[in-house]
């Protein structure tokens, strides 16, 4: 009896292993069935995607996407053929399709004139440039030249014989580069704009020629009287009134009289001899 009871437990310890073993196989033969078919789709999916990827490369390097045209808007200060240059220059390689459009941007904005610039595509052979451009405000005198600068105080460029230019000229312009400067000379460009309107409404601007606002507190305006220029202090109000007056006081006196103060109760004459 003893004997069949070993016999019995050796069998039955066979028997588990085997059963084990099968379920091992088994394990095994289903991670093999899931992760072999995996390898290769994923090895197909590999190669369609680089095929995909090398034929967009292709067809976007080829000459059907070469620049062509260059569609310009918003341009007027600007040299329209330096732009045109950039945009070919920067686009010669790539096509219009890979064209580094930041960098176009980037070059144009460059220009003075550009305050802003857009820059895309129209596929297949085109690059369109957008500008918004500075607009020119003032004529400011400096070292003896005269510039264009817009109300921001950006100094735009010299200001060409043919341009047509406001009827007075600003001085007193700080050109030191520091914020104070930049910001006074905002707060000049503002006061630029409030005379000529001032003095438009009330046909006074063209017997202006230049206004000097170094002292935004007490701006002077040069005016032609008797063939001489006469400078009217007007202060820091009044400015139609006070030049009207300052006008009057100097009228038919310009080869005798240097200047007029009207910033006080009463106007003080500076003589030219004096």
């Amino acid at each position: 009896m003893a004997r069949k009871r070993r016999t019995t437990k050796r069998k039955t310890g066979t028997t588990a292993r085997k059963r084990r073993t099968t379920r091992s196989k088994k394990s095994s033969s289903k991670i093999a069935n899931f992760f072999v078919p995996m390898f290769f789709i994923f090895c197909i999916l590999f190669c369609l995607g680089l095929l995909m990827f090398m034929g967009y490369r292709t067809a976007t390097a080829s000459s059907f996407f070469d620049i062509e045209t260059v569609e310009l808007k918003g341009v007027e200060n600007i040299p329209q053929e330096k732009i045109e240059a950039i945009v070919k220059t920067l686009t010669v390689k790539t096509g219009v399709w890979n064209a580094d459009l930041d960098a176009i941007k980037k070059e144009v904005k460059k220009f003075k004139y550009a305050k802003d610039v857009s820059v895309s595509r129209v596929l297949p052979d085109s690059i369109q440039v957008i500008v918004d451009e500075r607009d020119p405000k003032a004529v400011v005198r400096l070292d003896g030249k005269d510039y264009w600068v817009d109300e921001e105080a950006t100094i735009l460029g010299r200001v060409n014989s043919e341009d047509k230019r406001p009827s007075f000229t600003m001085f007193g312009w700080n050109d030191e580069d520091t914020e104070k400067a930049k910001e006074n000379n905002k707060k000049r460009i503002q006061l630029y704009l409030e005379l000529k309107k001032e003095w438009q409404e009330y046909d006074l601007a063209d017997r202006v020629v230049a206004v000097n606002l170094a002292d935004l507190k007490d701006p002077e305006a040069v005016v032609v009287d008797s063939g001489e220029n006469v400078t009217i202090s007007l202060g820091k109000e009044k400015f139609k009134k006070r030049l009207q007056e300052g006008l009057e006081v100097i009228a038919g006196k310009g080869n005798r009289v240097q200047g007029a103060i009207m910033s006080g109760v009463n106007p003080i004459i500076v003589y030219r001899d004096s």
